[in-house]
């Protein structure tokens, strides 16, 4: 009797052992996606991700605004003609920009040779800039950085400040899709989005 008592309390001890290791890694698992991260100080909405394709109004075609690359040189979109482009508009210290990063190199490794081109357009501010560097290197983002002009983060992004914000183009410069944030729903998207945007002639 003694001798399956012993045996019991082992089993416990170990069991119990083995919880305190796993669940940890479970809760882990199961937390949510990071939410947007306002540019402002404006209030956001926890994981609320609008999907909308309305660009603002502009007296400007998007294809002839503007960003300016980490060394100076100034593109567009229209010299990016016959592409699908993806404008992601991210900061330094935003988790689902953080996240989202290692999918957006996926995909332009995957489909950089068929017409993909991924522009990263930094928004953190003045405060940022010194910090992208780093950023660049420590997470190998394989597609050029930039930072936008006024009018283009303006008719992407609208009254909406919430970042990552990812615009995906065809290759005649239409808006396919537009996602505010990140999480596998917004992976599945963008995605889909790029294929979208591929098969524009």
């Amino acid at each position: 009797m003694k001798d399956a008592l012993l045996s019991c309390k082992i089993i416990y001890v170990r069991m119990r052992s083995i919880l305190i290791l796993i669940l940890p890694l479970f809760i882990l698992s199961c937390r949510p996606a990071a939410a947007p991260v306002a540019v402002s100080n404006r209030p956001i909405s926890v994981n609320q991700r609008p999907q909308t394709n309305i660009p603002a109004a502009s007296s400007r075609p998007v294809t002839d605004m503007v960003w300016i690359s980490t060394e100076g040189q100034t593109s567009s979109m229209g010299q990016l003609k016959g592409k699908a482009i993806i404008l992601d508009f991210w900061a330094t210290y935003c988790p689902p920009c953080r996240d989202e990063i290692p999918h957006l190199n996926e995909l332009q490794a995957k489909y950089g040779a068929q017409g993909l081109q991924i522009i990263g357009l930094n928004v953190g501010g003045d405060e940022d800039k010194p910090k992208v560097p780093a950023f660049v290197k420590e997470f190998k983002i394989v597609y050029p950085i930039a930072y936008p002009e006024d009018d283009l983060l303006q008719f992407v992004t609208g009254n909406d400040d919430r970042i990552p914000q990812t615009a995906v183009f065809d290759r005649n410069g239409k808006m396919v899709k537009k996602i505010v944030g990140f999480d596998g729903s917004a992976k599945k998207d963008l995605e889909a989005a790029v294929e979208t945007a591929l098969a524009s002639n």
